[in-house]
């Protein structure tokens, strides 16, 4: 049985290339990191989960909720074959419970906000944003898009950013949780414009703070579909 089954739609992938000796830190041990044509990237992904279930059960009041999240991209090589994943610097929610859940489980790095979304589709085009409340602003991302889906290129840049399929959480230095999570091939909405508001400092600390003057690499937005995450394994070394 998998540990949640839901739906990921709509996500908004904000995407930096970044040095890689200031993810240094934040590498799970037995991981290296994943780089795409010689580049480090982190990503913002904001997107909505969707008809949820914990243990094939639905919460109420935790079924359909925002998340946004800062990743960036690893592998772990497993009997002579290399396993993408990511790994969270944060993710924010606006479920305590979630937050709880994720971070006493999981060791990931939940904080939970105030957030709203929206979807629009107007003549052509399609609108979506996501908003949470940090301490002292209101940070959002924003995508216009065709509303028309195309596939994803292989070998693309897009298809680095959207196709892992392994999450991986330091526990401490001498062991690291591993977990799947499955989902199809997605498809992608071609992006038109986009406006990001975040605050980094406050909201990822100074590490990343440098990102606010930054433009992305790329925008992405994917439709995304049904998602598995599965139990976890601890590896320890």
């Amino acid at each position: 049985m998998s540990f949640l089954k839901a739906e990921w739609r709509k996500l908004a992938m904000i995407n930096y290339t970044i040095d890689s000796e200031i993810l240094t830190p934040y590498i799970p041990k037995g991981t290296v990191l994943d780089l795409w044509n010689e580049k480090c990237y982190v990503s913002i992904v904001g997107f909505m989960f969707i008809n949820t279930k914990i243990l094939s059960i639905k919460v109420p009041g935790h079924i359909n909720f925002e998340e946004v999240n800062l990743r960036f991209y690893v592998k772990r090589l497993e009997n002579n074959v290399w396993k993408r994943g990511v790994v969270f610097i944060k993710e924010i929610v606006p479920k305590r419970a979630l937050s709880f859940i994720a971070n006493t489980i999981y060791n990931e790095h939940y904080e939970t906000n105030p957030m709203t979304h929206h979807w629009k589709n107007i003549d052509d085009n399609l609108n979506v944003l996501y908003q949470w409340q940090s301490k002292n602003q209101l940070n959002s991302i924003k995508i216009e898009s065709t509303n028309k889906l195309v596939p994803i290129e292989e070998g693309s840049e897009a298809e680095f950013i959207s196709e892992h399929y392994w999450g991986y959480a330091k526990v401490n230095n001498k062991s690291t949780n591993e977990y799947e999570v499955t989902h199809p091939r997605w498809e992608m909405y071609p992006v038109k414009s986009y406006d990001i508001d975040i605050n980094f400092e406050e909201v990822y600390g100074k590490n990343f703070a440098h990102l606010q003057k930054m433009k992305p690499s790329s925008v992405f937005l994917a439709e995304g579909s049904k998602i598995g995450v599965e139990n976890k394994k601890k590896i320890s070394f």
